[in-house]
């Protein structure tokens, strides 16, 4: 596995290739990227992935100087799921000047949900991307279905910008208790990480209420909301919303998205279940 650190060598690495798959990172990864690799490997040849912990995405106050960083490791373990080439540059090699310019989504996505609090966070995580994108021009591009309006706003991204890259989602892998893997787990207390399946267990009691015929989803997200405030957490929201425009579900909907962010002591978790409505009876 070759690791490139400077945009000349990577495209010195990948001249001539035509059907790279590409696996973005922040690095400190898990078996949920490593499950994107593997992903990325059924999909084209070389696998690029890259690790890099981008500035632009992290607002004041939030965790960019003390994020792992572990690119040894990360290396060791993409080599052995099979990575072909990792990206790995310095904040001064991917923004060698002040980036003045930007990729805005539009408010209404950039602005809702995580956007709502986290300003300018999907501008950032849009920009690098591109950058990425422009830097690898890989054929596809392997994103996790953990960060669902991460992976809505990449898509737009891709339509908006014409640009020839099929976008593929990878499923969200848990651990035994239901808690999503996330490299921001390292963060939780022993009794914080018992207590963080409970996110997810709150989504899906969502799911199985929709599912029984229950329709008033903004009463089924606030419940779950008030179970995880009782039980201590800080959330930001719990919400239901059309998978398919990441919106307020409308009689015309066929699949519903139930999203959550919540904090445990001094950790935000977010995890998400797409799901299909029942069929309605003739």
């Amino acid at each position: 596995m070759q690791v490139a650190h400077t945009a000349a060598a990577l495209r010195a690495a990948l001249a001539g290739k035509t059907g790279t798959a590409f696996v973005p990172t922040m690095g400190n990864l898990h078996a949920g990227h490593v499950s994107l690799v593997e992903l990325a490997k059924q999909h084209g040849q070389p696998v690029v992935a890259s690790i890099f912990v981008n500035p632009l995405q992290f607002g004041a106050g939030e965790d960019f100087e003390r994020y792992p960083r572990t690119l040894d490791a990360d290396c060791d373990r993409l080599a052995a799921a099979g990575c072909d080439l990792v990206f790995a540059p310095d904040v001064a090699e991917l923004y060698p000047v002040a980036q003045t310019f930007t990729v805005q989504p539009p408010d209404a996505l950039a602005n809702d949900l995580c956007g709502a609090f986290r300003p300018g966070h999907f501008a950032g995580v849009a920009t690098v991307v591109l950058k990425l994108f422009n830097l690898v021009q890989p054929r596809v591009a392997v994103f996790g279905k953990k960060d669902f309006q991460q992976l809505f706003v990449i898509r737009a991204l891709v339509e908006q910008f014409n640009l020839p890259i099929e976008i593929v989602a990878g499923d969200t892998l848990r651990e035994p208790d239901g808690l999503a893997m996330s490299s921001r787990n390292a963060y939780l207390g022993t009794s914080e990480r018992i207590q963080g399946a409970q996110l997810q267990r709150e989504l899906a009691a969502v799911v199985t209420a929709v599912e029984a015929g229950e329709r008033d989803f903004d009463a089924l997200a606030a419940s779950a909301a008030r179970h995880l405030k009782m039980a201590g957490w800080r959330v930001d929201y719990v919400a239901l919303r059309d998978a398919a425009t990441l919106q307020a579900p409308t009689p015309a909907s066929n699949r519903l998205v139930v999203l959550g962010a919540a904090w445990l002591g001094n950790t935000r978790l977010i995890d998400n279940l797409d799901f299909s409505l029942p069929a309605a009876s003739p």
